[in-house]
């Protein structure tokens, strides 16, 4: 049986179209923030997510003591901002980050992105071990989306996309 390398699975799952979040909190006077696109509707009733964190990430240790998060769902627009909470961009700390990024608090106390299409304030209901990242259930506290008809950022292909027309709008 053939053994599979870190590079062998990226290679794989580039071919996978994600969107693109960023998942933030806040603890003991701390603000950090990530880019995630390992985001997924876990269940309806109760409404609950699933996270899936880097063991390494500053932002994933600050989540285990907080015990919440939040998930700000990206738009087309805001490929900068995935760049940034990303690390992509040089010199900026996690708190930096933040800077110039309108945020909004509920329930849980977690920075939200004022400008996401939607939005997901969360707490830990359970976690669990996955290798190299922390697969973390949440309880949804609160919810919201922009008004209107919104395109959502996506990754593929080691790149953002931004959506085409629905294939019954595109003819043949």
């Amino acid at each position: 049986m053939a053994s599979v390398t870190p590079q062998m699975m990226r290679d794989t799952l580039r071919h996978w179209a994600s969107g693109v979040s960023v998942v933030t909190t806040q603890f003991e006077g701390q603000i950090s923030g990530m880019t995630v696109s390992a985001f997924n509707s876990l269940s309806l009733e109760p409404p609950m997510i699933l996270v899936c964190l880097s063991k390494n990430a500053y932002t994933a240790s600050l989540i285990l003591q907080s015990r919440v998060f939040g998930v700000s769902i990206l738009g087309e627009e805001h490929a900068d901002i995935s760049n940034r909470f990303a690390g992509r961009v040089p010199n900026l700390d996690h708190a930096q980050r933040f800077e110039g990024v309108a945020t909004m608090t509920y329930e849980s106390g977690s920075p939200i992105l004022a400008d996401s299409i939607s939005w997901l304030d969360c707490a830990i209901n359970t976690l669990h071990d996955g290798g190299t990242h922390w697969i973390v259930i949440g309880d949804v506290l609160n919810t919201g989306c922009r008004e209107g008809e919104v395109a959502p950022l996506i990754y593929f292909n080691r790149d953002y996309r931004s959506l085409v027309l629905p294939v019954e709008e595109r003819g043949t």
